[in-house]
């Protein structure tokens, strides 16, 4: 029985060209002749032909059944009828992205042009900016559309076209895309891309973006370890914590942002690298050995790590109740008194839940006291000395009291001095395991006036007083050079790793010393460089009330009047503004 097929459509719009077929299946190779009926009347050809087509142009708006019949010399079959509709008015497609709104740069947008689909199918064709030409022909009703850069923004248009020659649809009202530079996102780490074992770390991802859009989060993560290669996770929040993490979590970290099918910009990636477990370490600056009065601070580290910590010390074991003062990683004693002398640690901690680093090693800080009647005195008068050259030391006491002796502290240990000559101490040949701190210490124990000495075994040394320099008065320096021990004519003089003075005379002379030159100074030439000497500049101090009272009495209790006068002189003159503690008198000090 013949079966009519209908190409493009049985439904068509008016002007389209339609062919009919007249398919006979199973009719072997007998010679059909074909004719067609169109509403019960023959139509084409009006005698039998025997092609199985019949094609013709849709000129006007009508309803109508089509059939044909298949004849043999015997015999003829007829199909059933097939209803062609012919409409007036073109189709007129609907063009839609996906998705909608703004486009953001790097994504790509689908443009669909949809037709009724009852009209069959259609082939789509596409245009950007402007009608004329095409912009591309596609088989789908479908167009992806990468977004590289702004410029690919702007009007887009489809219509849909089938037969040949083309018939097409009209075009579909213009489309505008609106495209958006991507945001970036932002990756931030806390505490620290460098973290150890145990900590807990939360990784943040940030898109500047306006409005109330609520983006989702894609983390990828290159690890450095094979469970975590390239690993690729989704999560709702901004946030990735990962708690007490270990080596494995070391790798590299990425995140975006994402909008439906948009994605913002990948974040630059941000190395996350577990070590093992945080050490704290503790050094001074700029001596561990110093007198009363003068400052010191104690610096608390973590290596590898320097973001986020804050630090608490201990003295002797017992925590600091001032420790707060070394939040920043740094103690300070100034003035430092005698109680201050003892064994120091520090540790560190961060994060919540809080992390802490083990207990630093141990730093010694030696405090003596001040003393007007013993003081060490070094020949030659400097801080720094040639290898091989020769050292006197002794301790001279103005009071006339007896035992006072040289003692020194080394990397090794503790020790007299070797060589003595009554109160003195004698090195003919110095060598580099003599650096240390020498002091005068007296029979019951007593340690007064320590004073670093650094012996160096290279061609060039820094010459620099051994005792504080007092304020307001004149630093001299000089480059001495060890075949002369003489100062060089031409050197370089640093201050805390920056050049202050290039002099060509070797000498340098920095007049009314304030405390801001308080550092670690050297020199340079041709001939070499020398070791680093910390030069200390002390306030100059004032006689206190209780000093002056305590000496007229010791020395007359009949000048008991003189006293009385000077002390209400002095009140005079100090006013209530610049009551300063050194001058404070408490009601002890005036019953003497």
């Amino acid at each position: 029985k013949p079966v009519v097929k209908v190409k493009p459509d049985q439904r068509v719009f008016r002007g389209e060209r339609v062919t009919l077929t007249c398919d006979i299946q199973g009719g072997g190779d007998i010679q059909w002749r074909y004719r067609w009926i169109r509403d019960g009347n023959t139509v084409y050809p009006y005698t039998t032909s025997t092609s199985a087509e019949f094609s013709f142009t849709a000129d006007r708006v009508s309803v109508s059944e089509y059939s044909c019949r298949g004849e043999r010399s015997d015999s003829h079959t007829d199909s059933d009828a097939v209803t062609l509709t012919v409409s007036d008015l073109k189709s007129k497609p609907e063009l839609t992205p996906d998705p909608a709104g703004a486009a953001l740069t790097g994504n790509t947008v689908t443009l669909t042009c949809r037709m009724d689909p009852s009209t069959g199918n259609w082939d789509s064709y596409w245009y950007k900016h402007t009608l004329n030409p095409e912009t591309e022909k596609k088989k789908t009703n479908s167009y992806s559309l990468k977004i590289d850069s702004v410029s690919d923004g702007g009007q887009y248009w489809c219509r849909a076209g089938r037969g040949k020659p083309v018939y097409y649809t009209q075009y579909s009202d213009a489309l505008w895309v609106n495209v958006t530079v991507s945001p970036k996102a932002v990756l931030t780490v806390r505490p620290d891309e460098r973290v150890f074992r145990g900590e807990t770390v939360t990784l943040r991802c940030d898109i500047k973006w306006g409005g109330d859009t609520e983006w989702t989060y894609r983390w990828e993560i290159e690890g450095t370890n094979n469970q975590y290669k390239n690993t690729v996770s989704r999560t709702s929040t901004q946030e990735l914590s990962i708690s007490s993490v270990d080596l494995s979590h070391s790798g590299k970290y990425t995140c975006t942002g994402q909008i439906h099918t948009q994605s913002s910009q990948r974040s630059d990636a941000v190395t996350l690298t577990v070590s093992a477990e945080a050490q704290a370490s503790v050094r001074v600056s700029p001596q561990p050995w110093l007198t009363e009065g003068e400052s010191v601070t104690l610096i608390c580290e973590v290596s590898g790590s320097s973001k986020g910590w804050t630090f608490s010390w201990f003295r002797d074991h017992d925590h600091l109740s001032d420790s707060s003062r070394g939040a920043g990683g740094s103690y300070t004693l100034s003035p430092a008194a005698l109680q201050h002398t003892g064994v120091y640690t520090c540790r560190a901690e961060r994060g919540r839940p809080a992390y802490y680093t083990h207990n630093s090693s141990s730093q010694t800080l030696w405090i003596t006291g001040v003393s007007a009647s013993v003081s060490l005195v070094i020949n030659p008068s400097r801080s720094q000395h040639f290898s091989s050259d020769s050292l006197s030391l002794s301790c001279e006491d103005q009071s006339n009291s007896t035992g006072w002796t040289v003692r020194r502290y080394t990397d090794k240990d503790t020790q007299t001095c070797a060589k003595r000559t009554g109160s003195g101490c004698v090195m003919d040949s110095l060598s580099t395991s003599d650096t240390g701190v020498y002091w005068c210490e007296s029979e019951s124990g007593e340690k007064r006036h320590p004073r670093n000495i650094t012996i160096h075994d290279g061609e060039v040394i820094l010459e620099s007083s051994v005792d504080p320099v007092i304020e307001g008065e004149t630093l001299t320096l000089h480059c001495l050079h060890r075949s002369t021990n003489s100062p060089i004519l031409s050197a370089d003089f640093y201050k805390d790793g920056s050049l202050i003075q290039n002099q060509t005379t070797g000498e340098m002379n920095i007049t009314t010393v304030s405390k801001s030159h308080e550092g670690f100074y050297y020199c340079k030439t041709e001939r070499g460089q020398s070791l680093h000497s910390w030069i200390s500049v002390r306030v100059r101090g004032q006689i206190s009330v209780l000093k002056i009272l305590s000496f007229l009495l010791a020395a007359s209790p009949h000048l008991l009047a003189t006293v009385v006068l000077l002390y209400k002189c002095y009140r005079a003159r100090v006013s209530s503004a610049e009551d300063q503690s050194q001058y404070a008198v408490t009601e002890e000090e005036t019953s003497i």
